[in-house]
């Protein structure tokens, strides 16, 4: 691997303070020792004097500062007790960005080393306590070694055993005495500060010094190559990162598709948290009681277990600012209407972290919206200038990333009576398992205490007293243990259906978007959203009118309805995708992905709720929007739009026959049609629509097109009247 400019094979870590935040913990319990066994603390100056050296290094440091009966060896061995006790109980605190550090050293093929002052015992315990044994190659201690630090023999020992040259080791150290060792090595020293700077001219001797391991590890992203579009049975990276997450709008595309994305991030490490907002009080208290959740893609049969999630409530303000200071990125899947009232929230958030001097937010915009991230922006602007006033709000806005998306995959969320009456079979499975295997783990637990305490077996497991017996004992047991967690893991649940497109297009910008495995980035966001809600967006809404007029409750049923699939052809086909072709040629590819892609998962779509498809038919129904905006596209080209102007008849019959449950739209159109039976008095409204005009049709220039939709709708009607009979 080539590091700015220097080739790097062989990585050499130092371990207390650089990987782990222990020193603090050791300054700690050698205290509480020496109070113990000599009625005083170890005075603060002698502790930094000591850092990075051996324990014969330190002992003769203690006995020049309290004289020669000082009982520093008794002190150490008790701080080595109490020090091990917290880790136990407590766990090793890691520095954060060491798991991507490693990660992407271990990907690049650089052979990794331990070299720490500390006994094996203790630094094995410590590697596995914090999942990273597995990443070295070599381990090598203070105890394995004649001289410590300042002196280079460990390092070179490290280098040796690597069989590396140490000119292209790159050591990491966070003391002074470590980073003299390193350069006399003959190594590339890498500091990282701790807890004391060390003196100017030795700081001067390293290669590159960081305040923090988050430093380095950006530079170490900055010079990786970035990983492909991963496929849809691939492993979410096993390495834990130090970012969040965070999804505002835990619905269909939030849950099902932005939670996927995020745990797949960048391919080397995955975020320590995904955190999603939801006004669903049922779903919030069953992913936060599991920690996790199944999407389901129905049409490979394939489940993936989204894990490390936390959902918040979405009108808990002071969470959803806190969010927005904390996360890397946010993806935002709200309605338009609830980026109006988050604003605030949205914006508190954002002067937080700017105030705190935190890197700039990615802000992910998932809304089928033209202009969505203007739009946000917009209203998260005013937001700003209201609080800290216009000049601070414009270098806020600067400094956050507002991407806009193009979704090529259709998410669906099962329903809340779905998911409870599996969770409720899974919760009988599983109680049954509890009753079979409770007794049998007494008894384990029993046996394990007997045989870790050397005492006498209890007679209820006594199979012989030889050493083999005891060992099948154990072996069943921990085989019995072993399914019994299997069933216990199997306590999940699905919460989303699925289909299986991976990439998520999105608007260049961002440093972090360009990095993450799932996101393609691009030019013209805005050719790739008019093409998608042409040929997708579109033809989706008027297949749920379509069919539930026709009676089906999901988009894979109506599409078993040829009248329904010969109409979504029809318009794709014949009307749609030529005019596309004509409009940007330079998009034929995605244009034949989308076309190929689209009545694939139509048919497969048997969670995909007519409902909620259909939803908003008077937007849908608006100039330069999904059905007018292709109907005026194809018309420019002289095609035919037979199909498109059914289909905007389709929508104002759903409306006005009451297909569509409570959508406040759908009622608009009905009070609208109802007053004189008219479709063009739906066409051509003009009223107030979401703050602001609705821009319906011109009832001169466009009364060809009102004649031939209000045709259709009769059509329509006739039909419908004759398959009820």
């Amino acid at each position: 691997m080539i590091f700015q400019n220097k080739l790097l094979e062989g990585a050499i870590f130092d371990m207390d303070g650089t990987m782990f935040d222990t020193e603090r913990l050791r300054f700690k319990v050698l205290k509480q020792a020496s109070k113990e066994l000599t009625g005083q603390e170890i005075d603060d100056q002698l502790l930094y004097n000591s850092l990075g050296v051996s324990a014969v290094t330190a002992e003769k440091f203690a006995k020049q500062w309290y004289g020669e009966d000082y009982p520093y060896k008794k002190i150490r061995e008790r701080a080595n007790q109490l020090e091990v006790g917290s880790v136990r109980q407590h766990g090793v605190p890691v520095k954060r960005g060491l798991y991507n550090l490693l990660e992407r050293l271990k990907r690049s093929g650089v052979l990794i080393a331990l070299a720490t002052s500390s006994r094996r015992e203790i630094a094995e315990e410590y590697l596995l306590s914090a999942k990273v044994l597995r990443f070295f190659d070599i381990i090598v201690c203070g105890n394995e070694v004649q001289k410590g630090k300042p002196n280079p023999e460990i390092f070179l020992k490290a280098a040796r055993e690597l069989n590396c040259d140490t000119a292209n080791c790159f050591i990491f150290e966070d003391s002074q005495n470590g980073i003299l060792a390193a350069h006399a090595a003959g190594g590339v020293p890498i500091y990282i500060k701790d807890i004391k700077d060390p003196d100017p001219e030795v700081k001067a001797l390293a290669f590159r010094s960081y305040r923090k391991m988050t430093d380095l590890v950006a530079d170490f992203i900055g010079e990786m190559p970035k990983m492909g579009m991963p496929s849809l049975n691939e492993h979410f990276p096993q390495s834990i990162g130090y970012q969040i997450a965070f999804i505002h709008g835990f619905g269909s595309m939030g849950g099902g598709y932005l939670a996927q994305i995020f745990s797949h991030w960048d391919g080397y490490t995955r975020p320590r948290k995904i955190v999603g907002a939801t006004s669903n009080a049922t779903i919030r208290q069953l992913i936060n009681a599991l920690g996790r959740y199944h999407i389901q893609y129905e049409r490979l049969a394939y489940f993936q277990t989204i894990s490390h999630v936390l959902l918040i409530d979405i009108n808990d303000e002071a969470k959803i600012v806190e969010m927005y200071r904390k996360s890397q990125i946010v993806g935002l899947a709200v309605p338009e209407k609830a980026v109006r009232t988050s604003a605030k929230a949205i914006a508190q958030g954002l002067i937080e972290r700017y105030d705190d001097g935190a890197s700039p937010l990615t802000i992910l915009i998932v809304m089928n919206k033209i202009n969505a991230a203007r739009f946000v922006r917009k209203h998260v602007f005013h937001a700003l200038q209201d609080l800290v006033g216009k000049p601070k709000a414009l270098e806020i806005i600067k400094s956050t990333y507002f991407s806009e998306t193009v979704v090529n995959r259709m998410v669906s969320r099962l329903s809340d009576e779905v998911v409870l009456q599996r969770l409720q079979v899974k919760l009988t499975t599983l109680h049954n398992s509890i009753v079979n295997y409770s007794g049998k783990i007494d008894e384990i637990f029993e046996f394990y205490k007997s045989f870790t305490q050397k005492q006498d077996l209890p007679k209820s497991l006594k199979n012989g007293d030889t050493g083999a017996s005891k060992t099948t004992t154990v072996a069943n047991d921990i085989l019995l243990i072993t399914q019994f967690a299997e069933e216990l893991s199997k306590l999940n649940i699905a919460l989303f259906s699925s289909e299986p497109d991976m990439p998520i297009y999105a608007s260049k910008g961002s440093p972090l978007l360009e990095r993450m495995r799932q996101v393609v980035t691009v030019d013209d966001i805005k050719a790739m959203q008019e093409i998608k809600n042409r040929l997708s967006n579109g033809p989706h809404a008027v297949i749920a009118w379509y069919s539930a007029l026709l009676g089906y409750k999901s988009i894979g049923q109506g599409m078993g309805d040829s009248r329904v699939s010969h109409l979504a052809e029809s318009i794709i086909i014949n009307e749609i995708k030529p005019a596309l072709l004509t409009e940007t040629p330079d998009q034929k590819q995605y244009i034949n992905s989308i076309t190929r892609n689209f009545f694939k998962r139509c048919r497969a779509s048997f969670q995909d709720d007519v409902m909620r498809v259909g939803r908003d038919p008077l937007r849908k129904l608006q100039q330069g929007e999904r059905i007018m905006g292709s109907i005026h596209l194809a018309q420019k080209y002289g095609l035919p739009t037979s199909g498109l102007e059914f289909g905007a008849a389709c929508a104002i019959m759903y409306s006005v026959r009451g297909q569509s449950g409570n959508d406040k739209e759908a009622k608009i159109i009905r009070k609208l049609y109802q007053k004189k039976n008219s479709v063009e008095d739906v066409l051509t409204y003009k009223g107030d629509y979401n703050k602001s005009k609705y821009l319906g049709l011109d009832p001169e220039a466009e009364a060809p097109l009102i004649s031939r939709i209000a045709a259709s709708f009769e059509k329509l009607q006739k039909e419908l009247d004759e398959s009820s009979e």
